[in-house]
């Protein structure tokens, strides 16, 4: 599409260029920028451009463009604001979808923009209208519908304008009444109170009662008398009559239209697919409810006006004005629209995407404008976190038909290809200890056993009230919590069950069961000691991957193979895997090119292997969704700009990160849903949603509500005490309005005792096994739960030439660039740390070559010399520590990076530093200058909550 400076109204230049909404109101046809003070406000008599701009994990920004219609704003207006949105996309890229929004109709993702809700006020700029303020207070009656976002509509003062069905809003000078229909749902009910805290906090400065209304409640309840005295007294309520007109639309049939001089024909096609769609053309697709515009990336920017005007004239001549309009450009079309077409080819969006992109920036950087939010971001590099503590309590079971059966502490990371295991780990977390039971699928695996680790597993959980979290992991797909949790993992081929030695008999198939004397091949994986894999794979040349280290096993002769693509870290891992495979023997070291001719004889010979990396699946940006699930049937509706209220007690949610799925079950859903949790996770992959073609075998996580760990709750903005709560979500809300945003807590026991790794396990009364976090073997040092200020100080006592097998601290995301140093005095693994590191002047600086294992926990020992020590140990740490966060006069270390001014930094600055991560601004502020600034040390700073830093930057603009 070719892009001329004259088709860019200046309003938009440099729009977009960082995560936000941005509006523009239509005065005199052109649009005007919108104060963000105003965001939200819209007037009945005027049409708006909203942009919302969203940051992406892979660095490059997403634009969304909504043209809002108010009810009474002029067709010229109407006409001018979606001519805009399709200029607007232009300076974008030409990627942007358009949204075409009609008042008392918009989308839910409208909506998300503007929680709770958007009630436009009459008049408008645009229409000459005034606004008025009155005199008095003016009751007004509002009706709320939607369980997910809240569409408000103002209905005329009347007892006649109630029904059963929906909820009402009575705004009156000094009370702000709720009347709940009797049929509308407790969704419904607790998002209509978010308009009434809006109402109360708009309208009345905070300052008036509140009062919730009970369709069929006696008149004798105080609140209810003074509500139906507004009426002139209580009398039945008519049943509900006024249908929605958009329904009606429902019912017409998909269609295709092609966008010829203005004028539509239809497309005749046996059925929709992709090829059908010319690039350079524009077409209409009609489904009732939505029309789309398909935009050809080779069409003009007139081509593109042309078609959206025929959309709006298509729409009124079938008296069709409150459907939707959505544009989409060819290789950005929306889910939604592709699911249509019955055949489409894998989407080639980044490839095209840059291109635009690049192209359009280009043009107007020649223009003199700032195209800096034009060009795609540089991700952040950072490396997938857990997100759990790593000093819990493993347990683990291999099944066996239908029974499980304990694994002994050393072998409990070592599985099989052919086997399938339960495993139950149990950790602190940040507000009460947590639980998580797992099933581990091996790909050899037999379904049988498959289905009789599903059950076992559902059976734990249950025995559990379902107040433990689950994950379903097929061999091959792990997560890196589950790597870190295992620490040290081993996968062997073949099996020992019952269920695969049957299956590979009557299959007449070899058993390739590892045998310690036989040949063996191993890849070698990991990023450090906290997370190494060895997997064992076909002894054969093929097998071999540059970019990995290998351990070759031949009775006794064993060969570690490093692949030329390999970092020294990496090559560190094959001797800690060789001490957990094959303890106590020497290695032969072959490098890649330089191989001995004994290595290739066998392992068959030499010939081909790859070079790059096994591709894993990348977390994504999460998508959340609300499932309704009926005899089998599974559906969605995505929930657009998320939060942890939109998490219901009552339902069951999704969320999808392509790289693993949660399912999130909240308290009061019904008991036999519940155990359908599992299977509806299986539904949503197989179904394909958002059509990404993810693998039936990604990591499938359970999460039932007052359950909150942190690898699902890092999603969101969370607030712990909210999931304390009782009673279903109207009641919640209620009491959260009434107490002035405080949670009434749920004073019932906590599910599970404090930390305790003496314990039994919660789910068996099978023997229990010695927790990791205080285990460690008196040979060697052992550290865990450390500050980094620890890890510097411990890290000089250490023997550099040991093998550290231990966990690293649970803590799994680095303050950047450096860290500051952390408070450990309420760290519940601190006492460890000290006892760990006082062990380094007690025990000779020797790492046995032995797999990282848990002995059987005894009884506390008595106080010795050790103890005093530990605790002198402690003392003096401790004040190292204190010293350390008191010199906050001292400079700073920049750790060579290039500081700049302040001016420089900040998100609106004319004359932006160049070569800077704009993630972390703040780095690049002298230690005076940062002092000035936020009033505090770096190091001060990076002890924050990461909340906390993130609302201190944008008060001074750095984020």
């Amino acid at each position: 599409m070719s892009v001329s400076m004259r088709d860019l109204d200046p309003a938009f230049q440099g729009a977009g260029q960082k995560a936000g909404i941005e509006v523009w109101r239509i005065e005199n046809f052109k649009p005007v920028a919108i104060p963000q003070s105003s965001h939200g406000k819209f007037f009945t008599g005027d049409s708006y451009v909203i942009l919302k701009t969203v940051a992406l994990k892979s660095g490059a920004l997403r634009h969304d463009i909504h043209y809002w219609l108010g009810k009474d704003t002029s067709q010229d207006e109407a006409g001018t604001a979606a001519l805009k949105t399709v200029e607007l996309d232009a300076a974008l890229g030409g990627r942007a979808v358009q949204y075409r929004e009609v008042q008392g109709h918009e989308t839910e993702r409208f909506l998300s923009y503007f929680k709770p809700c958007i009630i436009p006020q009459e008049g408008g700029v645009s229409s000459g209208f005034k606004h008025v303020e009155p005199e008095e207070y003016k009751i007004r009656m509002f009706t709320c519908q939607g369980k997910h976002v809240v569409h408000v509509k103002e209905v005329p003062f009347a007892r006649s304008s109630l029904n059963h069905d929906d909820i009402f809003i009575l705004d009156t000078a000094n009370k702000i009444f709720q009347f709940n229909g009797s049929n509308s749902c407790i969704q419904e009910r607790a998002k209509a109170l978010e308009v009434v805290q809006h109402l109360k906090d708009t309208y009345h400065d905070g300052k008036c009662d509140i009062a919730t209304v009970e369709d069929g409640k006696l008149m004798s309840d105080a609140e209810t008398g003074e509500f139906w005295g507004f009426f002139g007294g209580f009398a039945p309520l008519p049943r509900k009559t006024v249908t929605d007109n958009i329904k009606s639309a429902d019912t017409i049939p998909t269609q295709l239209l092609c966008v010829e001089k203005g004028q539509t024909e239809p497309v005749v096609a046996e059925s929709l697919t992709k090829n059908l769609l010319d690039t350079n053309k524009c077409y209409l697709l009609d489904c009732g409810p939505e029309l789309y515009v398909w935009m050809g990336r080779s069409t003009s920017l007139d081509d593109r006006k042309v078609a959206s005007g025929a959309a709006e004239e298509y729409l009124r001549s079938q008296d069709r004005l409150k459907s939707h309009i959505i544009r989409v450009i060819e290789n950005f079309e929306t889910v939604t629209f592709r699911s249509k077409f019955a055949a489409w080819p894998q989407s080639t969006e980044v490839a095209v995407s840059e291109d635009g992109r690049g192209k359009v920036a280009a043009l107007l950087k020649r223009q003199g404008v700032n195209v800096k939010g034009l060009l795609k971001v540089a991700p952040a590099k950072e490396e997938p976190q857990p997100y759990i503590d790593c000093t819990g309590n493993l347990q683990v079971w291999r099944v066996n038909g239908e029974e499980k059966i304990l694994l002994p502490v050393p072998d409990q990371s070592k599985f099989y290809s052919g086997e399938c295991y339960v495993f139950q780990y149990s950790y602190p977390g940040e507000d009460q200890d947590e639980c998580l039971i797992g099933t581990w699928f091996g790909r050899q695996s037999v379904e049988k056993e498959r289905t009789s680790a599903t059950s076992l597993a559902n059976k734990m959980i249950e025995s559990l009230k379902f107040m433990a979290a689950q994950l379903q992991i097929f061999e091959g797909n792990e997560p890196v919590l589950f790597f870190a949790i295992f620490q040290s993992f081993v996968v062997f081929k073949g099996g020992v069950s019952d269920g695969y030695k049957t299956f590979i008999s009557e299959k007449e198939l070899p058993d390739e069961t590892y045998k310690e004397d036989g040949v063996a091949l191993f890849r070698v994986q990991g990023s450090g000691p906290e997370n190494m894999q060895a997997i064992q794979v076909e002894p054969v040349a093929s097998s071999l991957n540059s970019s990995y280290c290998y351990i070759l096993l031949s009775g006794s002769s064993v060969f570690t193979w490093i692949g030329n693509l390999t970092t020294p870290e990496v090559q560190e891992l094959v001797e800690r895997q060789l001490d957990v495979i094959k303890p106590n023997m020497q290695s032969k070291l072959q490098k890649e090119d330089s191989e001995s001719e004994l290595f290739w004889e066998i392992i068959g010979g030499k010939s081909e292997y790859p070079s790059q990396k096994i591709a894993r699946d990348a977390e994504s940006d999460p998508h959340l969704f609300s499932c309704t699930f009926i005899q089998g049937d599974l559906k969605v509706t995505e929930i657009y700009n998320f939060n942890q209220d939109d998490l219901m007690t009552e339902d069951i949610f999704i969320l999808d990160c392509h790289s693993s799925i949660f399912v999130w079950v909240g308290q009061q859903v019904d008991q036999k849903l519940k155990t359908e949790a599992l299977v509806i996770g299986e539904k949503f992959l197989k179904h394909d949603f958002l059509l990404e073609k993810l693998s039936l075998e990604t990591p499938l996580y359970i999460i039932s509500e007052g359950s909150g760990p942190q690898f699902f709750t890092h999603f969101f903005t969370w607030d712990s005490t909210k999931s304390a709560m009782h009673g279903n979500s109207f009641q919640r809300k209620l009491s959260l309005i009434k107490n002035g945003g405080r949670p009434t807590l749920n004073n019932k026991p906590k599910r599970r005792a404090p930390v305790s790794h003496e314990r039994r396990s919660v789910a068996t009364t099978e023997k229990p096994q010695r927790s990791r976090s205080v285990s460690f073997s008196p040979d060697r040092v052992r550290v865990r739960g450390r500050s980094p200020a620890f890890n510097a100080l411990a890290s000089t006592f250490e023997n550099a030439n040991a093998r550290n097998l231990s966990t690293p601290p649970p803590q799994v995301r680095k303050p950047y660039p450096k860290s500051g140093p952390t408070d450990s005095s309420n760290d519940p693994s601190r006492s460890t740390a000290i006892a760990s590191l006082t062990a380094t002047f007690e025990q000779p600086p020797r790492e046995p070559l032995m797999p990282r294992s848990i002995k059987p926990q005894s009884k506390s020992p008595p106080k010795t010399e050790l103890n005093s020590k530990e605790n002198s140990m402690s003392s003096k740490m401790e004040s190292l520590t204190i010293q350390e966060d008191v010199k906050e006069n001292e400079v700073e270390d920049e750790e060579g990076l290039t500081l700049y001014p302040y001016e420089r930094l900040t998100t609106v600055s004319t004359d932006p530093a160049a070569d800077i991560d704009v993630t972390k601004r703040e780095t690049y502020l002298s230690s005076a200058e940062f002092r000035e600034k936020f009033g505090m040390t770096k190091e001060a700073f990076y002890k924050l909550p990461k909340w906390k830093q993130n609302k201190l930057k944008m008060a001074l603009q750095l984020f």
